[in-house]
Order: structure tokens, then C-alpha cells, then sequence
């Protein structure tokens, strides 16, 4: 990916944690299966416990990005960042 595309990126990864209010549970669950995607690619751990509700909930969530190119789960991420800015102030 470009270098400017990585710099809106990491931008984007630090004024997510400068939100004046926290996101909502599916807001947060999209945040990080994005940013996983963009930075890990497809999901390459196995899914949590039973008990483990958080983690399952997170594995899900990136498991549903299976197959997204890189490029385009930043392209997402970004948008989703401007969009949250938007709704909840920086």
C-alpha cells in the first residue's frame, strides 16, 4: 500500500483512541476487525473458548472479514474513523 494511504492510516489508529466518546460494542467490533485485517490479514488464530465472551465476539467480528485485501480493509478503516469523528467529536 502507498505510503500516504499508511500514514491516513496510522493517523486514523491514533485519533480513533482520542474519540470524546466511546463507540458503540458493533462500533468497536468493526474498528478492530478492520484494523486487524489491514495489519494481520485473514484471521490466523483459533476462534476463543466458550467462556471467553469479549474474544469471541472480536475473533467474529475479523472472521467476517476473511478474504478483504489489505488496501481495502484500510480504505474502511479510515472511512469508518472520519465517520466516527464525525458522530462523536475528537
Amino acid at each position: 500500500c502507498s505510503l500516504l494511504r499508511r500514514a491516513q492510516f496510522d493517523t486514523a489508529a491514533a485519533e480513533v483512541k482520542q474519540l470524546k466518546a466511546k463507540p458503540s460494542d458493533d462500533e468497536m467490533l468493526q474498528i478492530y476487525s478492520l484494523f486487524k485485517q489491514a495489519t494481520v490479514g485473514d484471521v490466523n488464530t483459533a476462534r476463543p473458548g466458550m467462556l471467553d465472551f469479549t474474544g469471541k465476539a472480536k475473533w467474529d467480528a475479523w472472521e467476517k472479514q476473511k478474504g478483504k485485501n489489505k488496501e481495502d480493509a484500510i480504505s474502511e478503516y479510515i472511512k469508518l474513523v472520519e465517520e466516527l469523528k464525525q458522530k462523536y467529536g475528537i
